[in-house]
């Protein structure tokens, strides 16, 4: 399906959004705006598709502080690595949180992330509606003194470059700041 039958006047929808930044820079808060404003113009639902694995406590606490940030009104799927299968059960503009959590349960899980990267990418390519990608933008930090480190670097830094040309909308965040790299946020305007 075409994503331009899910536009409203003044408003563009992007195909697919990539929003990247530091830990706690704001993204996965830029990215539930957009969700919020896409689903309201266009009368369609939010989908929330969850990467994060409760490996302890606090990353429990961690979810669930991100669960009452993001509020009422979602639909949510648990999806660690099987995003294809999540995007084939989804309905509505989608957020996907996140790229990051998503690659390190690829590569933790001794997945081949070449593959299921083409897999994913696909996936959100026929996706009939909206979605858009938090990730994490790793390489900006010391060289990691061990190879598994370096080798999640590196891999982060591929998978953001291919998600970055696939999407019609880029955008950095910094302290709560988004900064346009590639296409249009008129959808906050």
């Amino acid at each position: 399906m075409d994503h331009s039958s899910f536009s409203a006047p003044g408003l563009p929808l992007p195909k697919l959004s990539l929003i990247v930044g530091g830990a706690r820079s704001g993204k996965s808060r830029l990215a539930e705006r957009l969700v919020a404003r896409l689903a309201t113009a266009t009368g369609l639902p939010r989908a929330y598709i969850a990467t994060a694995e409760i490996w302890d406590e606090e990353m429990r606490a961690r979810i669930d502080r991100h669960i009452a940030d993001r509020g009422d009104g979602w639909v949510t799927q648990e999806a660690p690595r099987d995003l294809a299968g999540a995007l084939a059960r989804a309905e509505g503009v989608v957020l996907i949180d996140c790229a990051t959590l998503w690659l390190t349960n690829v590569m933790l899980g001794g997945g081949d992330v070449e593959r299921e990267t083409a897999e994913m990418l696909a996936a959100m390519a026929a996706y009939p509606g909206p979605v858009i990608v938090v990730s994490n933008e790793v390489g900006w930090g010391i060289v990691p003194d061990n190879k598994l480190s370096r080798d999640f670097r590196d891999a982060q830094g591929r998978l953001n470059q291919r998600l970055a040309e696939a999407a019609d909308l880029v955008a950095g965040v910094m302290a709560g700041l988004p900064m346009v790299l590639k296409g249009q946020m008129q959808v906050l305007q």
